[in-house]
């Protein structure tokens, strides 16, 4: 399908750089090896390569969720996709689920979550700043074109909406999820799982011991996701010289009844 105005479009140069631009009539792309305008790539394939003004060669290219989610202009830290993706895989998360999560951010993992459950599942997230409620809103929308149907985008703390909600899932980005634990063992679906991230050990020592002291979870796991780039250049193969590191824990437990 060609690219439409108003879409966002990835163009890579020839050094595998990469750049993010939302698709507008009239508009131009410009960067240290010439101009592109956007009229060019309106209406041609992703896949095409343009020439800029000044002959440099740039590949158009539809951007993967991933690629948006890391070049996105966002307002709050995103959750790297590689942590994005081991939270769906270790929470279990599919389609038709409901997830409820906080806070929602720049909206990088609410459009994982969004994508993992479909539109037959639901995604409730809450953001306590107004800022990046606001934010977040504007670059789903860049995304998806709307907010999903499926994806609703609340104000306040995660804790009220719980019970309301009797989520699935329970997916927390912020500082003290340990406050959750409780009202999510009380309100999530049997067989629910509560799912966290956080930057630092402390942090996690205290959801571990919560998840615990409630005796209501089981399997509970932390872990850590670095991914290691490798160069293949012909007969020269190894590490990249830079990798992703450490971004924040995951931390996993399963419901069980009382």
């Amino acid at each position: 399908m060609a690219f439409a105005a108003g879409e966002p479009c990835l163009l890579m140069d020839g050094k595998g750089r990469k750049y993010l631009l939302a698709l507008e009539a009239g508009q131009e792309f410009q960067y240290h090896r010439g101009v592109l305008p956007h009229d060019r790539i309106i209406g041609a394939n992703p896949g095409t390569v343009f020439d800029s003004s000044l002959g440099s060669k740039l590949v158009a290219l539809r951007p993967r969720l991933a690629d948006y989610i890391v070049k996105m202009g966002r307002g709050a830290t995103v959750m790297y996709p590689k942590d994005a993706a081991a939270i769906v895989s270790r929470a279990d998360i599919a389609p038709a689920a409901t997830v409820l999560e906080a806070g929602t951010g720049s909206g990088g993992l609410t459009m994982v979550l969004a994508r993992a459950v479909g539109p037959q599942g639901r995604v409730v997230s809450c953001e306590r700043r107004d800022d990046h409620a606001a934010r977040a809103r504007e670059l789903i929308t860049g995304f998806f074109g709307s907010v999903p149907d499926h994806v609703e985008l609340r104000a306040g703390d995660v804790e009220d909406e719980i019970a309301a909600v009797a989520p699935d899932r329970v997916v927390l980005d912020v500082p003290e999820p340990w406050h959750s634990v409780e009202p999510a063992a009380a309100h999530m679906q049997p067989d629910g799982i509560f799912a966290c991230y956080l930057p630092t050990v402390p942090q996690v020592e205290e959801v571990a011991r919560a998840l615990r002291a409630s005796k209501r979870y089981v399997d509970i796991e932390t872990v850590e996701i670095i991914v290691r780039p490798w160069v293949v250049e012909g007969r020269s193969v190894r590490p990249a010289h830079r990798m992703q590191g450490h971004t924040g824990f995951i931390t996993v437990g399963r419901l069980v009844a009382r």
